[in-house]
Order: C-alpha cells, then structure tokens, then sequence
C-alpha cells in the first residue's frame, strides 16, 4: 500500500545515531543530473541507489500495473542479451542490480567492484536504457505478478490495506494496488509496458546517491554514462490524493479465527514544521514496540494481541497516521474501544514526560540504527534526496529531536489525533461487527 521502501528508508535516516559522521558531498555530473556521494575507498567497490520519482502512481487507470510489471521486466534481457545472457554477464563481473517499484518511485539499487565498474555500468545502462521487453519474458513475470495478486487475494493484511486505501482513494492511484488487478494485468501489451518505461524512468525526476571506491569527477561521468539516453522530461504526476475516509468500521468477511485490523486517518508531511514533535508523539503511540502507549495498553494490560503498532506514512501525495493489529475474533471489538480510548485520551490530555524522555533516548541513540554499508548509505542518501531533506540533515537530526518539548508535543496531539476520523477496517469474522459497520 504505501511507497515502503521510502518510508524504510525514512526511518532509517531518522534513527541514525549522535555518533554517525559522514562527508557528504553534493555532485552535479556533466550532463546536469544531481547526486549524493560519501567517498569511501577502504573497499573497492561502489554501491548506487536511484531513485525515479513517480512510480506506480503514474499508471493510468486502464493500465494499472503497468509500472510494477515493467520494473520486473528490467532484469529480464536488454540489448543483444536475453534474460540469461543479461543474468550470466552480472554474475560474471560480480555485480548486482535490483529493480523494484513503487506507490511514489522506481528504485534501481547496484553495488559493483571498483576493478569492473565500467563493465557493470554499461550493463546498468543497457537494462535501463535498450530493456528488450521479449514476448518470452513478459508472459513470464506476468505470471509471477498473477499469482502476487491471487496471494494477495488470500492475505488478510492485504487485504486490509487493499481495502482501507480503496476508500480512502477512490479513483485516485492510491486507491489501487500498484500490481494492479487480474484484468488490467491480463490487458498489458508490450505497447504499454513500451510507455510505462518511457514515463517512469526519466532524467528530470531521478534523484542518485552513492557510496563507496569513487570520486566526484568518475561518479559524475558514471551516472551520466548510465542514464543520459534516458527521457529528459517526466510526464506530470498525479494531483494530491484527498483522503475521503470518514471515522468507523469496516469489517470484510474472511474465514479466520482471527481479524486483522488495519486502521488510521489523516497525517502530517515531512516538510510541516511539526513534524518532529509527531514523530516523536508516534513513538510514544505506536511506534516504539513494547515502550510504546498502544502496546501497553493493548496487550500488556488486557492480552488483545500480541502486537500493535503505529507510524508516520510519509507517501507523497497523501501522509497518514497508520495502524494495525490482530486479534481473536472474540477480542477484537474491545481491542478497537481500547485505541480509540487512547487515540482520545492522548489528544486530550497528552503524554507524559517521562513517556517522552523515553521516547528522545531511543530515537537519540539507545537502539540507534547504524550505518552498516555502502548499500544503505547509498540508498539513505537518495531517500533523504526524494523527501526533500538538507544535505546536513544527518549532521542536525539529533538535535531536532532534543528539541522536542513536552509542551511540543501534546500541542501537536491535540492537532493530530482526532478519534472521531480513524478508521478501521477489519479482516475475519470479528464478533459484534457486522460487515458495513
């Protein structure tokens, strides 16, 4: 449902530890692309992260699952090779690519040797640039995104989310799987996979980080090398997705002795200048495991269920608070009364201190996430490109996090949390719902 990756991504610049330092240095190659570089040659090797923003969202109606499929495609042949003579040049210089889709981005991650990288970059550009598309391979992966959806179809937390963003959304992309459905998927042509590349992967929108065995002049000249054939100009995305889901209850029947809830409403964008004070309201929501509100309140005091959790979706043409849980069918009523009750309770009257100083030492660095690679330094840098994050970002987030005032935070509270608008849509066969509630 949600641009994961980004949202991934997100947490992990926002847990980075007071004691991570890196150089950052902004390059802008030849041909005017942006990018990112931590410059690090202990290791020969270069890991790179693009970021095409856009994503599945672009699809139009008719064709949704357009991007997904494409993306899926990239690996499989380009140029001269097919999909095994792609497969076996990669492996060949050891290299590794993946190709992922998303609600808001097209994500390309690579890492290769510092000895072979011209080889491994010409092959990156060839699979983003001349991708063959053969009849063989899209009848292939559309089989495997068939037999997602069918999975999906059986997944209560899919189903779940599914549902929960169709009424929110409506016709707007959000409302849609980014797989798309069973008819639209069995309706792509190699036509629209043709236009779902050229609308998706484009100069204008990509944002690049990279780490590792490489310096500002050569990473300019590689990035260059592998995207400049592509388009210049991105088709406009869609306009901002309103969320049009009321306060209440849904329940979907679905033979289970257990129901997934999944439920949330309205958020807060990153670039509100409220935003710290939410992130850290939500770690003391939902968000910080078995420190967290909901966690105690839930299955600690009352054995509802064995987990609850809460975050910031920081989607980009919709933020939510979002939520979920499972419970015995016989429970999960009470469990619902429970978070609104908390929903209520903290938007009247806030958290404590002691909840919040809890909150500042774990996200300042008692369970800090570390950088542990060129992959994920790659890839943070690009996230904190997408979401509009300054360059000394990760030198400063600490301190915005200090900063957080109790007073800050119940202010924001009582702004966010408005128990009278969360929804829930609930998967099984809860007892005292009925389905339409």
């Amino acid at each position: 449902m949600i641009a994961r990756i980004a949202a991934t991504l997100l947490a992990c610049v926002l847990a980075l530890p007071a004691s991570a330092t890196i150089e950052i240095e902004e390059v802008t190659s030849p041909g005017g692309i942006d990018a990112w570089l931590v410059e690090d040659a202990s290791i020969p090797f270069v890991a790179l992260e693009f970021w095409f923003v856009g994503g599945s969202a672009l699809d139009p109606a008719e064709r949704r699952g357009a991007t997904y499929l494409m993306t899926g495609l990239l690996e499989e042949g380009a140029a001269d090779m097919d999909a095994q003579g792609f497969a076996a040049a990669v492996e060949g210089l050891a290299a590794s690519f993946e190709f992922d889709s998303y609600r808001d981005a097209v994500v390309v991650s690579a890492q290769m040797l510092t000895q072979n990288r011209d080889e491994a970059a010409a092959l990156l550009r060839a699979a983003l640039t001349e991708p063959r598309f053969d009849e063989a391979a899209l009848e292939r992966v559309r089989a495997q995104v068939v037999s997602i959806i069918e999975g999906n179809a059986r997944d209560p937390g899919e189903i779940a989310s599914s549902t929960f963003n169709a009424m929110a959304y409506g016709d707007h992309p959000y409302g849609a799987p980014q797989e798309g459905t069973l008819e639209t998927v069995a309706a792509l042509t190699r036509d629209d996979i043709l236009s779902a590349h050229r609308a998706a992967l484009t100069r204008e929108r990509v944002v690049v980080g990279a780490a590792g065995d490489i310096t500002p002049e050569e990473l300019g000249q590689l990035i260059d090398g592998i995207l400049g054939a592509l388009p210049a100009e991105a088709p406009p995305r869609p306009g901002p997705a309103g969320f049009a889901l009321e306060g209440g209850t849904t329940v979907v029947d679905f033979p289970s002795p257990q129901s997934v809830a999944f439920f949330g409403h309205s958020g807060i964008a990153r670039d509100d200048p409220d935003f710290f004070p939410a992130f850290v309201l939500n770690e003391v929501l939902g968000g910080g495991g078995f420190r967290s509100r909901l966690m105690e309140e839930v299955r600690v005091e009352r054995g509802l269920t064995y987990g609850i959790g809460t975050s910031l979706s920081l989607a980009d043409l919709s933020p939510t608070l979002l939520g979920q849980f499972s419970s015995s069918n016989a429970l999960v009523g009470e469990a619902i009364e429970v978070v609104r009750g908390q929903w209520a309770e903290i938007a009247a009257n806030g958290i404590t201190q002691d909840e919040l100083d809890a909150a500042v030492r774990y996200m300042t660095g008692a369970y800090p996430l570390r950088f542990d690679g060129n992959g994920r330094i790659a890839g943070i840098l690009a996230a904190m490109q997408s979401d509009g994050m300054p360059v000394d970002y990760i030198e400063n987030r600490n301190d915005y996090v200090s900063a957080v005032t109790l007073e800050d935070v119940n202010r924001v509270a009582a702004r966010l949390l408005r128990p009278e608008a969360l929804h829930f849509v609930v998967v099984g066969q809860p007892e005292g719902l009925s389905p339409g509630n």
